[in-house]
């Protein structure tokens, strides 16, 4: 019943959205400027990288899509060979509704790691579909059922959109952030972070980047920089499950001058309004 109640409010904030005039038109125009410049971006990164990697495809038959050509998105070498991380499996389809856009890494190298890596990227990214699936079609029921008709169903639709983004990379080390997101009534996402040091075949951790006050050092700063958010009202009090402290499994990834960036999901120190929320550890 709460589940019924928390649709058929959605339903209704749906309902009042003021819809602009020649909508149509501007969303014909959204999605080919939208597709236009995915694309671009996306011959940039192959003529960037093509020297230095091949492409690869690789299909994950647990999958009921269909993925199209791989590009590779970095690649740096290794211990006398050749590290990447590649877009290995990419798609746009649309499907009962839902309109799936997917980049998913890989890395490619030697070693427990990169192997644990992959592995749990795909498992993440096969629940994050099989979700995305289960809450549109929760959605549907729940909209039937509190009076919704098929005119007034007509038209709507899901976004599902996994991408990543490589921030940092050295010879023998990378971090990239991977996100899956749901872009419906309420707009859903989740950031998996991957420090990885290649030569040494281990995750880097905030201790290795900080040394044995990390925690300490984490801390302070996350403290500093909610106090001069401007934001600030929007951080929930330590009591009411606000930010405490860091630990072994707080996300992060490392930024492009080699600082850390600690990560905290949306909603979970702050109000959702806040939205994913990043502190850098200077």
């Amino acid at each position: 019943m709460k589940q019924l109640d928390q649709i058929q409010q959605s339903r209704e904030a749906y309902e009042r959205i003021p819809i602009p005039d020649n909508l149509d038109e501007r969303v014909r125009e959204g999605v080919r400027q939208g597709r236009a410049a995915r694309a671009a971006r996306r011959r940039r990164r192959v003529q960037r990288w093509f020297g230095a990697a091949a492409c690869f495809a690789v299909l994950f038959m647990g999958l009921n899509l269909s993925p199209t050509v791989a590009h590779a998105a970095a690649g740096v070498p290794v211990l006398g060979g050749l590290f990447q991380v590649l877009t290995v499996v990419r798609y746009d389809r649309s499907e009962d509704g839902v309109n799936y856009t997917v980049d998913v890494p890989v890395v490619e190298a030697e070693g427990d790691t990169a192997a644990a890596v992959n592995a749990a990227i795909q498992t993440e990214m096969e629940r994050r579909l099989e979700q995305a699936r289960r809450d549109w079609a929760d959605y549907q029921e729940a909209f039937f059922a509190t009076g919704g008709t098929e005119e007034e169903w007509a038209g709507r639709e899901m976004d599902v959109i996994i991408d990543y983004a490589v921030k940092y990379q050295s010879e023998t080390q990378v971090s990239f952030v991977v996100t899956m997101a749901e872009c419906w009534v309420a707009a859903q996402e989740e950031w998996y972070c991957y420090n990885l040091d290649l030569a040494g075949d281990k995750t880097i951790t905030l201790r290795d980047l900080l040394g044995e006050n990390w925690a300490d050092i984490c801390n302070e700063a996350i403290r500093r920089q909610i106090g001069e958010s401007r934001d600030s009202a929007l951080f929930f009090a330590p009591a009411e499950g606000g930010f405490t402290t860091v630990d072994e499994n707080t996300a992060f990834y490392i930024r492009a001058d080699g600082v850390p960036v600690v990560v905290f999901p949306r909603g979970s120190i702050a109000a959702r309004a806040a939205g994913a929320l990043e502190f850098p550890l200077v």
